[in-house]
């Protein structure tokens, strides 16, 4: 049996869609990207990395992550300009965002809140608050993907039932 179908076989009911996650690490720091994936190791999921925000727009769409853990400070695009501009796009507004900051301060906090970040975590990152944030966004990412698919559905049958009658 490999490793990934151990893991899957041991996880709680409630955390069956984690295989089925991509979780999208951005940080200019090599040192942080290693640190946060270690943290994620022991979970299912697929991790991908990006060094900045023009690449974490590009692996985006490359690879349409449920989850991306965004560092604020970085050369060339900040987390804030990513996040703003992932939220802004139909295609792309769901996808939850993470901001890892190292920034204190009310306004920062602010400032992420209002360019649609979904939850944020600040430096130096505890390794259990980290991965019971990612489990939970990943959930609010499953349970909204299973909402849409449902009310399509719903959708689709009442459009039958009127169409037949």
């Amino acid at each position: 049996m490999s490793e990934a179908e151990t893991k899957t076989d041991t996880l709680p009911n409630t955390e069956s869609f984690l295989p089925n996650s991509t979780v999208l690490i951005v940080d200019d720091n090599p040192q942080n990207v290693e640190l946060l994936a270690a943290f994620l190791e022991s979970l299912p999921v697929k991790l991908i990395t990006a060094g900045d925000g023009i690449e974490a727009l590009q692996k985006v769409e490359e690879h349409n992550p449920d989850l991306i853990l965004l560092d604020v400070m970085m050369p060339r695009m900040s987390g804030f300009q990513v996040c703003r501009k992932l939220k802004n796009e139909p295609h792309t507004r769901d996808i939850q965002i993470l901001m890892v900051t190292a920034l204190n301060e009310l306004g920062d906090i602010e400032q992420a809140s209002e360019c649609g970040t979904d939850d944020f975590v600040s430096k130096p990152v505890n390794k259990f608050e980290l991965l019971t944030r990612v489990k939970s966004l990943l959930r609010v990412r499953h349970l909204k993907s299973e909402l849409e698919r449902a009310l399509t559905y719903l959708s689709e049958v009442e459009q039958e039932s009127t169409g037949s009658e």
